[in-house]
């Protein structure tokens, strides 16, 4: 049995291969070893994994997640899964190998991620072989669903919000600027608080001109901040996975054309095409 898992920072979606290659899915809480420890996610795993998982019949673990950036992030992550499969090889690698993979297989191109966070890269067919920083949510994540909603929590806070929206959101949410402060700066993983109002933007249809500007205004930073910023860019498809791509689909390919990129594939979670990799993978070895 082998377990191939794709962790966001706000979800991870996990697939268990049986011997006879019946896949069983399951999701947990997203894991991001910037925010959380071992510990954290050991006990988080033991609540969130199916009760009748058989850990000591997983014999290998291919975990993809947010945040692992280095060997340092990297242990974190694996000290609690090999804690939980303890017959398992575990294999840790970054969310934007597992997008890059399950967007292009065996093909070089570029691939991006717009989630709870940002991140995009040059693949080249096994690889990434670059990739620009998108410097986090605080600093930046152009285009991501922290981003889209730290600018409507802003807008929201300032009393800049147009009323007609203004009063859906404190219906809807029921928050005061005062609380909405002190949950970004002194509540832990505020970066998925603010991505969760990414939700409300998709949701609205009080002022639809006052949120799509919004989105495409996050958009437009992304591909000013991010993608035009590699070589030849637009010599590339532009392929793109995560909820906020998919979501917002038709504003990110209009503004690729914009760009001058074709659009190649947007899809909202790489796990079908991650396991299909990793079943190709297994044929070449054996």
């Amino acid at each position: 049995m082998i377990i191939i898992a794709d962790g966001g920072s706000t979800k991870t979606n996990w697939c268990l291969l049986d011997d006879n290659q019946k896949k069983i899915y399951f999701n947990t809480e997203g894991y991001n070893p910037y925010f959380v420890d071992s510990e954290y996610i050991l006990n988080s795993l033991k609540k969130g994994l199916p009760n009748d998982l058989p850990l000591d019949k997983v014999k290998e673990v291919n975990y993809y997640g947010a945040g692992v950036h280095n060997e340092e992030k990297a242990k974190i992550v694996a000290d609690a899964i090999e804690a939980l499969f303890p017959n398992a090889k575990v294999e840790i690698g970054h969310d934007l190998l597992a997008a890059a993979r399950a967007l292009l297989g065996n093909e070089a191109g570029f691939a991006a991620i717009l989630g709870t966070g940002t991140n995009t890269c040059i693949y080249d067919g096994n690889e990434i072989t670059f990739n620009i920083n998108s410097a986090a949510y605080i600093l930046g994540d152009e285009g991501s669903g922290c981003y889209i909603g730290k600018k409507l929590l802003t807008d929201f806070v300032r009393g800049l919000m147009p009323t007609d929206v203004s009063k859906v959101f404190f219906e809807t949410y029921q928050l005061t600027p005062d609380e909405i402060i002190d949950n970004v700066y002194t509540k832990p993983l505020a970066n998925r608080f603010c991505a969760s109002f990414s939700k409300f933007v998709y949701d609205n249809n009080v002022n639809i001109e006052y949120t799509r500007k919004i989105v495409d205004d996050a958009f437009e930073a992304f591909f000013a901040n991010l993608v035009s910023k590699y070589p030849n860019y637009q010599e590339y498809t532009f392929n793109c996975i995560g909820s906020v791509a998919y979501n917002f689909r038709n504003v990110l390919e209009y503004k690729a054309t914009q760009y001058g990129m074709k659009v190649g594939k947007i899809i909202r979670s790489p796990i079908d095409d991650l396991v299909k990799f990793h079943i190709e993978r297994a044929v070449e070895k054996s």
